[in-house]
């Protein structure tokens, strides 16, 4: 099986050209935040973007937002194919964003800062399209440039994988240490944002193709059963 790759902190049309010239499966657009993150957009901005990306490419809202109608409609004015919820919010919550969605994928994310991260991320995937494994800080929800416990995500893959809810590794990546995750954690796709950036926060070329590439190169000897449609 191939793992995805998904391109996140798209912020440019430049950002959008190279994640789209790597070959990324999945774009990510942050909008509607409640803690920093240098890659924001405001709602005009990303759907401007969102407009721009060409078929087959998955355009995903990332939103810290916490009340499932806003979180709906920001999906909505963005122009989305999934929405990424990764802001703190409860299951109830998940559940309504799912249901008023529009047919939408909803991904849940959540934070590994702990073994109690497999708990959670099995309680979420009876209410979600797929979960992403993220690290945290105090101020920041992702984007930290790094790596949690990847003995903890490769235990969320194996808990999830009999519910058949994919799996996506984020946090620290990059094209050094991609192949390695995916040994390791054997998710259904991987997310980089930080990692394939320059100094100044623009997306490197190189390391955009570099990322996708070994992503897509890097053999999965067991991954997450994908529901049936």
């Amino acid at each position: 099986m191939t793992v995805r790759a998904k391109i996140c902190g798209i912020r440019s049309e430049d950002d959008l050209r190279i994640a789209l010239a790597a070959g990324a499966d999945a774009i990510g657009f942050i909008s509607g935040i409640t803690h920093f993150s240098e890659d924001a957009l405001d709602a005009e901005h990303a759907a401007a973007l969102s407009r721009l990306a060409p078929p087959f490419v998955t355009r995903v809202l990332v939103t810290h937002l916490e009340d499932a109608a806003t979180i709906v409609d920001l999906a909505d004015r963005v122009g989305v194919d999934a929405i990424q919820v990764h802001g703190l919010v409860t299951i109830d919550t998940v559940r309504e964003v799912r249901r008023t969605a529009g047919g939408r994928k909803v991904i849940k994310a959540v934070h590994v800062t702990g073994p109690e991260a497999v708990e959670i991320a099995r309680q979420a995937a009876a209410d979600c399209d797929a979960v992403l494994l993220d690290s945290r800080t105090a101020d920041r929800l992702g984007g930290t440039g790094r790596a949690h416990d990847w003995s903890v995500s490769a235990a969320v893959v194996t808990a999830l994988h009999d519910l058949g809810c994919p799996v996506i590794l984020a946090g620290g990546l990059g094209s050094d240490n991609v192949a390695d995750a995916i040994a390791r954690v054997r998710p259904f796709a991987v997310d980089v944002n930080s990692g394939v950036e320059t100094a100044s926060g623009n997306k490197h070329p190189d390391a955009c193709a570099a990322f996708v590439t070994t992503a897509h190169r890097t053999p999965v000897s067991f991954a997450p059963r994908v529901p049936a449609p």
